[in-house]
């Protein structure tokens, strides 16, 4: 797990803005599913091993394992989901997050997740669970400052 490719930009705020602009590109629904499914291809391999109750998310219908390591200058998650969509959901959150300092994390609210419709085109479940990552990756950083 110690292949992140995390942070592709040099700060969250650059990252929501190339998600953004990388979903603008979309006419509709249907191609932005699929390029959530083509991003959750991309993130590094899981070790089954890793696949354990200790580090199942939950709060998620999906099975989602999640990883945190390092302290507060650097935090970094490896995470992985047994749905396609799913795990471009955690694809896009490592990328804002992921490889960050505590303090950004906690700087940085989940806009993209408005700006890109994803909280009006996601089903109450699947919002529930990207909820879910996003405040265990909040957590782990206030823990790392506390």
């Amino acid at each position: 797990m110690n292949d992140s490719p995390f942070p592709l930009e040099p700060t969250p705020a650059e990252a929501q803005a190339a998600i953004r602009d990388e979903f603008a590109f979309f006419g509709d629904w249907s191609e932005r599913y699929q390029y959530l499914i083509d991003l959750g291809r991309k993130l590094p391999p899981f070790p089954d091993e890793a696949k354990t109750e200790e580090h199942r998310l939950l709060g998620c219908q999906s099975m989602v394992w999640i990883v945190p390591r390092g302290d507060a200058t650097r935090l970094d998650f490896a995470a992985a989901s047994d749905s396609a969509i799913v795990s471009g959901l955690i694809y896009l959150a490592l990328r804002v997050y992921s490889g960050r300092s505590a303090r950004e994390i906690l700087d940085t609210d989940a806009d993209y997740v408005a700006d890109i419709g994803l909280a009006k085109h996601l089903s109450p479940t699947r919002n529930n669970g990207l909820a879910a990552l996003i405040a265990f990756i909040r957590d782990t950083a206030q823990r790392a400052l506390a």
